[in-house]
């Protein structure tokens, strides 16, 4: 790609975005039963494959360790590139600056396009930047939603954060919530600031933000604890990421606490927490979506000079709430590792 045709250049005529658009949603629903071919079956989701020229994406994102949202990221992006042709790089790294230098070794190895989340930005632009100049287009996914254009990424696939937290805020208001602790699992993280600065906006209750080291979760089952017995006014612990919120379940019953639970993110095993009442409520923002458009909207751009938003607006995969009443539909699906 020559940089003239870069978005910050030049501007698609509206129906073409439109058409982008509709092509992403049409990949996007027919991925929910994909993933990895030897994980999940995926001779089904690899037919129709794309008979283009093998292209190489990388895929670089702030995955801590044992963070399993990210495995659910990667299905979708797997999907999504065995059905394109695509050769597929992942790598991951939870320090900003670590995370940059992974983006660098994929303009070093001169892929064809860089999928990338920007949870904390301005450790990026400058790599973002080098990508550009090389001729290598990026999008954003995940986190970032609030800077992708700045950084002049190609499009964006995520949740706005602040709306979501907004919602869980407003969510926290119908069920009654009174004081609602905010478990932010890595500080820094602009999108865990903006889940809980948008659930303290519209909550009509106290929020108190606490701060625990994601990497170690004794650390995070003590830290809870502690607050807990600290402040038994505490009814509600609200957690960005579905694997803390088992064991906020667990810091609850260690503490002697009435506290419920309810968390940002979805896996499998919340499915069935929500479904036995430990958990209330999670929000989804569909991260299999994501990582398929990513992969998927690169591939279009290179072979369709196509971009979803017209390089002006995201492709909002989230949030959708997921309760008791809507969990035994959704748990077929994350049973497969894909929601």
């Amino acid at each position: 790609m020559d940089r003239s045709s870069h978005p910050r250049s030049r501007r698609v005529a509206p129906f073409v975005a439109a058409a982008a658009a509709a092509a992403l949603a049409l990949a996007g629903c027919s991925s929910s039963s994909g993933g990895k071919k030897s994980e999940e079956g995926g001779a089904d989701a690899s037919a129709g494959k794309a008979s283009t020229p093998q292209m190489t994406v990388a895929l670089v994102t702030h995955q801590a360790p044992g963070d399993t949202f990210w495995d659910i990221v990667r299905k979708g992006a797997q999907t999504a590139a065995d059905k394109d042709n695509v050769k597929l790089i992942y790598s991951a790294d939870p320090n900003a600056g670590n995370q940059a230098n992974l983006v660098q070794n994929a303009i070093d190895q001169k892929v064809d396009g860089i999928a990338v989340t920007l949870a904390k930005p301005d450790a990026l632009k400058g790599v973002i930047a080098k990508a550009t100049a090389a001729g290598i287009p990026v999008v954003g996914l995940n986190s970032g939603l609030s800077d992708w254009k700045d950084l002049g990424l190609l499009e964006f696939f995520g949740q706005d954060e602040t709306v979501a937290g907004e919602a869980f805020g407003k969510k926290l208001n119908e069920v009654g919530a009174k004081n609602a602790v905010c478990v932010v699992q890595e500080q820094g993280n602009i999108g865990l600031t903006q889940r809980c600065a948008g659930l303290e906006k519209t909550f009509e209750g106290k929020t108190q933000v606490l701060n625990v080291n994601g990497t170690d979760m004794p650390s995070v089952k003590s830290t809870i604890t502690a607050k807990l017995k600290q402040d038994s006014s505490i009814d509600y612990v609200v957690t960005l990421g579905a694997p803390f919120a088992p064991t906020a379940v667990q810091s609850v019953e260690e503490a002697g606490s009435k506290a419920k639970v309810a968390t940002f993110d979805l896996n499998k095993e919340l499915t069935g927490a929500i479904q036995d009442g430990d958990i209330q409520f999670a929000v989804d923002q569909q991260p299999y979506l994501q990582g398929y458009l990513a992969v998927d909207g690169l591939w279009l751009y290179k072979n369709n000079g196509n971009y979803s938003g017209g390089g002006e607006q995201p492709v909002l995969t989230g949030p959708a709430f997921v309760d008791k009443s809507n969990v035994e539909a959704v748990s077929q699906f994350a049973a497969k590792g894909t929601r």
